[in-house]
């Protein structure tokens, strides 16, 4: 991908395109509402962060991996067409094939309510196919403005239908991970991956004091990060979705991860909105499928 050119055809006043880490191409969004930052490798969003905010949404490893081939450890990871290890056991990457691949710039605008809007593509090629054999064409609508919005849309260009899980793998950062509460599962069964895959019924709010990686499924409403110390709760609003993943590594995982530092899971907590577990997404040939979410920061 030519940076110059990439520049000539798609970039606008509020959106460029800059060399990131690694070579990598980033789009760099600050407009009169945010600043953002959002990799055309992996169509992730690394960075947002609302003018007069003092702290990123995001949270991005200060070790994460940018070079081809690896997944980039935090901000907005996709996986898709599958969430977690390889579902048919064949050896193929967990989390699916998009997460490690370049995709193509295919829309820049400017709104009128002052929000900047990036759309990236992905469609099959000799390597998704030799995985995965179907034809398809994902993309990711990036708004950038008050609040981040971000919709994940496939689009089943066969006869067939197409059944698949996914995920928007979101990493937020915290100030603390012991002192956070995430609002809005209480009542809600969930898979404990951590305890052979048990169902088990979430009972209040979510605290995090180990390792943890949960399915929660039945999800509806919002849900809310709440983080005293950094005096702000995070509003998660999604569509598309009946179930949520909430992940930390907490200590002995950070250790095994070279791409993780051994005490960033204080920082961290992924709370994904996803079609995980038993919450799998049919799209009907020739049809679409939309994931959708909103996230905007309140002030405690």
């Amino acid at each position: 991908m030519n940076l110059e050119k990439l520049n000539a055809q798609c970039a606008i006043e509020e959106l460029q395109f800059v060399e990131g880490p690694g070579g990598l191409i980033m789009a760099k969004i600050d407009n009169g509402l945010a600043k953002a930052r959002i990799s055309t490798y992996a169509g992730q969003v690394l960075s947002f962060q609302p003018h007069g905010e003092e702290e990123d949404l995001l949270f991005v490893s200060e070790f994460a991996y940018y070079q081809p081939g690896k997944a980039i450890k935090g901000g907005m990871p996709i996986c898709w067409p599958w969430f977690g290890p390889d579902p048919e056991d064949k050896g193929r990457p967990a989390h699916g094939l998009v997460r490690a691949a370049q995709w193509e710039v295919l829309e820049t605008q400017q709104m009128e309510n002052g929000s900047t809007r990036l759309r990236l593509g992905i469609t099959e090629n000799d390597e998704t196919l030799t995985s995965w054999p179907h034809n398809f064409a994902l993309a990711v609508e990036v708004t950038v403005g008050r609040q981040l919005d971000v919709s994940l849309i496939t689009i089943n260009t066969e006869e067939n239908d197409l059944t698949l899980t996914q995920a928007l793998h979101t990493y937020f950062k915290v100030g603390d991970i012991g002192e956070i509460a995430v609002e809005g599962l209480d009542g809600c069964a969930y898979i404990d991956k951590m305890d052979d895959s048990k169902e088990k019924k979430q009972q209040g709010t979510v605290t995090i004091s180990e390792q943890t990686e949960r399915i929660y499924t039945g999800v509806t409403g919002d849900l809310v990060i709440n983080d005293p110390s950094l005096s702000r709760r995070i509003r998660i609003r999604s569509q598309g979705s009946n179930s949520t993943v909430v992940w930390n590594p907490w200590i002995g995982q950070s250790a095994e991860m070279g791409d993780l530092g051994d005490e960033e899971y204080k920082q961290m907590i992924c709370v994904e909105t996803t079609n995980a577990g038993p919450d799998q997404v049919t799209v009907p040939g020739n049809g679409e499928y939309r994931l959708s979410l909103s996230y905007s920061i309140e002030r405690n």
